[in-house]
């Protein structure tokens, strides 16, 4: 399977796990808001990949019943994921970005510093889904 990284979009509850990304002008997107996620080491598989990243990025292990929803975009691999919100206790950022933070996705979809195709891709799950966020 050929894919070059892997990105989730987190729900904790009803609110988005984001990202804020470093300010360095030689990163794509620097300064915005981004999803747990990142490139594909040795043979992982797109889950292995993105599961593996989140723990490094946020501290949190993710399994396979969280995830939702998938979708190959190119060279890349998209998911979401459901937790619930008192897994924000256990967040432990990494040594990657500025910080993170919840957001509810009406944000996320409408905030300027929104990584563009993430939030194309949240608002295709969103419209596919219909999520009822009762988790």
């Amino acid at each position: 399977m050929q894919f070059t990284g892997a990105k989730v979009a987190l729900f904790l509850g009803a609110d988005l796990l984001v990202i804020q990304r470093d300010d360095k002008k030689d990163i794509p997107f620097p300064n915005h808001f981004d999803f747990p996620g990142g490139g594909r080491e040795g043979a992982e598989t797109p889950l292995q990949c993105v599961t593996r990243e989140t723990f490094e990025e946020v501290g949190l292990r993710l399994g396979e019943a969280d995830f939702v929803w998938s979708r190959q975009y190119e060279q890349n691999w998209f998911f979401v994921a459901h937790r619930p919100p008192s897994d924000t206790r256990l967040i432990r950022f990494g040594d990657e970005g500025q910080g993170w933070r919840l957001m509810s996705p009406d944000t996320c979809l409408n905030n300027p510093l929104a990584v563009p195709n993430f939030a194309i891709r949240l608002r295709q799950y969103l419209t596919e889904a219909r999520p009822a966020f009762d988790v």
